[in-house]
């Protein structure tokens, strides 16, 4: 014990000399020089064996062309067959001074990449990825021909093609509110016949949120106002539908009627860039209404979001209560950008409790609980993080986020890495890869990994002289001087008062923030140092002090609490005072809850359920393992489980439209996991008629034995109208069913727990029979007429393998009989189905 205790403490004082010391310049060069050979590794694995696909499939090793894969749903909506990752990663060259590579990727989009296809597209991802790749090279050529030293051969090629597809994205704006259709067809456009668009209904605020800075950027890159005017006006509209109690918005509304369909609001998933364009749009253009806006979103996030270091969704109608207990992956930028409104205590808060969950996890899950466990399991190669840790390492110079950049870059190389690439991780949990390299890694990641390790006077261009879109492309803040708005671009301002600060209107100063306190950082972060007991071990106290924030000046609630039995300290009194370490929130009355808190287990029991097949030849015998869903019919209480035929839904991953809705009405549906939430494939299998969904997994090799049930979760939507029973199969015992369905036309299944498997915990029932025998004539029997029964007799007795069958069948019919009166089931049903082998061995 006291050499464990040595060790933990030698570990623990190590820990803190690395945090303490400072990386050398040599160490950053290494560090460096990594990160470029893995870019290679990474663009280099496209271009040989994906270009001019959209994507490198990187445990394919080989492209993903849209249509020649199988349909992932709203996930495909990113390829238009335009070479996305090419054009993605054209300003990344230019950043990790590539020159002659970006050079040659530039001749070869103008020569290969065509827009005119007929394919539907995101707007919102069309734009991001391309139309900013577009213009963020272009931005570079321009720079790089004007210096005399290369591209002499430009003219505004990469200008001509943004331009181009500027004009195939709008004509997703013709609607009535202004805010745009989330989809759009390159060739057709909107409400075309040929368009297969226009029918969708809602987009998220991000969706609509998220154009400024590139149709901007267009806008007076190329002249024409039409490009800004557009993004401005789904500007107003957001910013007129906000709630104006809270100055909050929701993250899905009607593109119609500008009525808000889902009321969550957060800074995470669905809203997330529609605050980061605020900010960046005033530090692009000038524009002061954006700041303004921005500043009053932001007071409201810090009133009703932030509870650091922690960032919570709340109904924006109702936004003290909080509505879902679990976080996603993309918040992790919004520490970043509380750098840019100067704001860093909580900035560096949040910052460290996202670290700590990549400690735990290796790297952030795309969701995880307020406890720090896996929600969501999938890591897509999410640069977000290392955003926001680039930002805080500009701010403080704190070596401590080198460090911090030095584990990701690590924990890329060991669990991401494979021979065509890098491939996203399926789940956390197990370390499984998934054959998907999104464009973003190699147009975000690198970027920001690359800069981080990077001293000004090592790069190829100033990097201070531009503004990183959502994508991380490249805009010269210049454009609000050398390019004035086009006549027309106003956008309407609404007078709100708001009590202002420092930074309300004014660049953050390194003074002011970190006035001779070198370990500003340092003291902020090492209270969140083992938030999630990675680090040390743990050591449950029976007593947990709990910040109870009331948004309530008077003393009501907290007179209602103590009625129950709990008893408050007003937090000013705990602190004793002291006023070094007061957190005074305006509004809000913060108290300080002591109480006696159970342990919570780290895991939720899971139970198991089954798939058992029942109609013949099964009959009950095949049995696979499976596990339960948070939502849906609980299979529990259903006192006889579901029975029903099973049919494969089509798209197979049912994350599309369901083609074979006839087929599925009434029956069961086997659908495969992946590409997009269960919740979605759900509502779109009950939507088509199916009684109960069957998921299988998509890795291949998963079995219920070396991998531990879960429970399926929703999609942070509500779930209370999906009424349907869900069970999922791990890969393996997915195949017994795949295989039982094309063996034998029509399968019938029963879901329901495991320990009310049919025939489960029941005695076999010896089967009792008269027999008469005669000894036959000689030749009597070589007609073959009439049924027989062979006799073998051994020592140990008679072995009657057709009799023993039959009674086991009646046996197993009579109780199905007793659950369900219909079960399709008899005596005779199977007597010419491999009856032999499948009693085989059996006396």
């Amino acid at each position: 014990m006291l050499l464990k205790t040595l060790l933990i403490t030698s570990l623990l004082v190590c820990v803190k000399c690395q945090e303490s010391q400072s990386m050398t310049l040599e160490e950053k060069t290494v560090i460096r020089d990594q990160i470029i050979e893995m870019f290679d590794h990474a663009y280099g694995s496209y271009m040989k064996n994906a270009y001019p696909a959209d994507e490198l499939m990187p445990l394919s090793c080989r492209g993903r062309v849209r249509g020649q894969e199988p349909n992932r749903g709203d996930i495909d909506d990113s390829l238009g067959k335009f070479s996305l990752t090419l054009i993605d990663t054209l300003d990344t060259l230019v950043v990790l001074n590539k020159l002659d590579e970006f050079e040659d990727a530039v001749r070869k989009t103008v020569t290969d990449v065509r827009l005119d296809n007929d394919v539907v597209v995101s707007v919102f991802e069309t734009n991001i990825r391309v139309l900013g790749g577009l213009l963020g090279a272009h931005v570079m050529a321009d720079l790089l021909h004007q210096r005399g030293e290369r591209m002499q051969w430009y003219r505004d090629e990469l200008l001509h093609m943004a331009k181009d597809l500027g004009h195939r994205l709008l004509p997703a704006f013709n609607t009535t509110s202004g805010l745009p259709y989330p989809k759009v067809n390159l060739r057709y456009g909107v409400l075309n016949p040929l368009s297969r668009t226009g029918t969708e209904s809602d987009t998220c605020t991000a969706c609509a949120g998220t154009m400024i800075l590139e149709f901007a950027a267009l806008s007076r890159l190329s002249g024409e106002s039409v490009f800004e005017e557009h993004a401005r006006k789904a500007l107003d509209v957001l910013w007129q539908r906000r709630q104006k109690g809270s100055d909050l918005v929701g993250t899905v509304i009607n593109i119609h009627n500008e009525e808000w369909v889902r009321r969550e609001s957060g800074v995470g998933a669905g809203i997330d860039s529609y605050y980061e364009y605020l900010m960046k749009a005033y530090i692009l253009l000038g524009d002061n209404v954006f700041l303004e806006r921005f500043n009053i979103h932001y007071s409201a996030i810090m009133k009703y979001i932030s509870q650091p270091p922690l960032l919570l969704n709340v109904h924006m109608h109702n936004p003290t209560v909080s509505v879902r207990s679990w976080m996603d992956s993309l918040l992790a930028f919004f520490p970043g950008l509380q750098v840019l409104r100067g704001d860093l205590k909580p900035a560096i808060e949040t910052h460290e409790m996202l670290y700590q969950v990549t400690k735990q996890h290796k790297f952030l899950p795309e969701a995880f609980t307020t406890e720090f466990r896996v929600h969501w399991g999938q890591h897509l190669l999410r640069p977000e993080f290392a955003e926001s840790t680039y930002y805080l390492y500009k701010a403080t110079g704190d070596p401590y986020y080198l460090r911090v950049g030095q584990s990701i870059v690590e924990k890329l190389n060991a669990y991401a890495r494979v021979p065509c690439g890098f491939a996203a991780v399926q789940d956390v949990r197990t370390g499984m890869h998934e054959d998907r390299m999104d464009s973003f890694f190699l147009a975000e990641m690198f970027k920001y990994l690359y800069l981080l390790f990077s001293e000004k006077s090592q790069l190829p261009i100033d990097i201070d002289d531009y503004i990183f879109t959502t994508e991380a492309h490249l805009l010269p803040v210049s454009l609000s001087i050398t390019q004035p708005p086009c006549q027309g671009n106003i956008t309407e301002t609404v007078p709100v008062s708001q009590e202002e600060d420092m930074f309300t209107h004014s660049c953050p100063s390194m003074e002011t923030l970190f006035p001779n306190n070198p370990s500003f950082a340092k003291t902020i972060r090492d209270s969140y140092k083992y938030l999630t007991g990675v680090g040390r071990a743990f050591h449950p106290s029976p007593v947990r002090e709990i910040e109870l924030p009331l948004h309530d000046n008077g003393m009501e609630p907290v007179e209602f609490l103590k009625s129950m039995g709990i008893s408050l300290t007003p937090l000013n009194e705990v602190m004793g005072g002291d006023s070094g370490h007061r957190m005074d929130h305006k509004g809000i009355y913060r108290v300080k809850l002591v109480a006696e808190v159970s342990q919570v287990p780290e895991e939720e029991e899971v139970v198991p359920h089954v798939v058992q097949l029942i109609s013949p030849p099964f009959l009950g015998r095949t049995v696979l393992t499976a596990g339960p869903a948070k939502f849906g019919m609980d299979l529990t209480k259903q006192e006889h489980g579901v029975k029903g035929s099973i049919v494969k839904a089509s798209p197979y991953t049912a994350c599309g439209p369901v083609d074979n809705a006839a087929e599925l009405k009434g029956r069961i549906a086997v659908a495969l996991r992946g590409d997009c939430m269960f919740a979605v494939k759900a509502r779109r299998l009950q939507e088509a008629g199916a009684i109960g969904v069957i998921f299988i997994d998509h890795r291949e090799g998963s079995n219920s034995e070396d991998t531990p049930l879960f429970q399926m979760v929703g999609d942070g939507d509500s779930t209370e109208e999906l009424n349907l029973p869900l069970v999922f199969l791990f890969s393996q015992e997915g195949a017994v069913l795949t295989a039982a369905l094309e063996e034998n036309h029509n399968v019938d299944v029963l879901l329901l727990p495991k320990e009310r498997q049919l025939g489960h915990g029941k005695t076999e029932r010896p089967a009792g029979m008269n027999i008469k025998l005669r000894l036959a004539e000689e030749g009597e029997l070589e007609d073959g007429t009439g049924p027989t029964l062979e006799f073998v007799l051994e020592k140990e007795g008679v072995i009657l393998k057709e009799v023993v069958k039959e009674a086991q069948q009646k046996q197993f019919c009579a109780e199905i009989a007793e659950d369900d009166r219909t079960a399709p089931c008899s005596a005779d049903s199977s007597q010419n189905t491999n009856s032999n082998n499948a009693l085989e061995g059996q006396p």
